[in-house]
């Protein structure tokens, strides 16, 4: 596989992935992903996009309830 940007060689490893949203941030250390050997640029694919979207749907779920508790 070729890398997007540099046109490096990717290979399969382990990537960090951070994310700021509403009233948190979070970052997971080692996220499966394709990484560039000569840029470092990761590239997740499907599979791991969609556990982190559904991982970041519930905490959104909980940082609602979290609020909401905070503003009774």
């Amino acid at each position: 596989m070729e890398c997007l940007y540099c046109k490096g060689t990717m290979v399969q490893s382990t990537a960090p992935f951070s994310v700021d949203r509403k009233a948190y941030h979070i970052t997971w250390a080692e996220v499966s992903a394709w990484v560039c050997t000569q840029c470092g640029e990761p590239l997740f694919e499907e599979k791991e996009v969609k556990h982190i979207q559904n991982a970041l749907k519930k905490i959104d779920e909980e940082t609602e309830l979290l609020a909401l508790q905070n503003a009774s």
